[in-house]
């Protein structure tokens, strides 16, 4: 089966609004770490608010047939989003892991980075191709 090329287009697009609001998290962050603890809480709903990109992106790599790899790194998104509420809770008694709470982030931003380049890249391939498709059919269609 093909892939469906919108949905590299689709994905692409919620790969990018997904790595921009992990941006605006860590400004957030920031706020709850210079400007008072109580910021923290617009950080952690904010977090709720965009996590669902993650289950987003994965049905659009899989229904839209975009690969083992697109697929793949979307699924590992959604379980890197899942781990960040897990690392929180164990920042009284465990702070080392709550620790991996920033660097976790860091990871996800760059792997929803790396999700946005490859749909990309497969929505180019997949343009082209339909491009050569149309080319080489012209010249069969003219000739009969």
């Amino acid at each position: 089966m093909r892939a469906r090329p919108g949905a590299y287009t689709a994905l692409a697009v919620v790969a990018w609004l997904f790595a921009a609001c992990i941006v605006v998290q860590v400004f957030l962050a920031g706020l709850g770490v210079f400007d008072g603890p109580q910021r923290f809480e617009t950080h952690r709903d904010f977090g709720y608010l965009f996590g669902w990109l993650t289950l987003v992106m994965v049905i659009i790599a899989a229904v839209g047939r975009l690969g083992r790899v697109l697929v793949g790194l979307s699924l590992l998104a959604l379980v890197q989003f899942a781990l960040q509420s897990v690392f929180i809770v164990f920042r009284e008694d465990l702070p080392a892991i709550a620790a991996l709470h920033p660097v976790n982030g860091v990871l996800l931003l760059v792997v929803a980075i790396t999700i946005g380049r490859r749909a990309w890249a497969g929505r180019r391939a997949a343009a082209a191709a339909a491009a050569a498709s149309a080319t080489s059919l012209a010249p069969a269609e003219a000739a009969s």
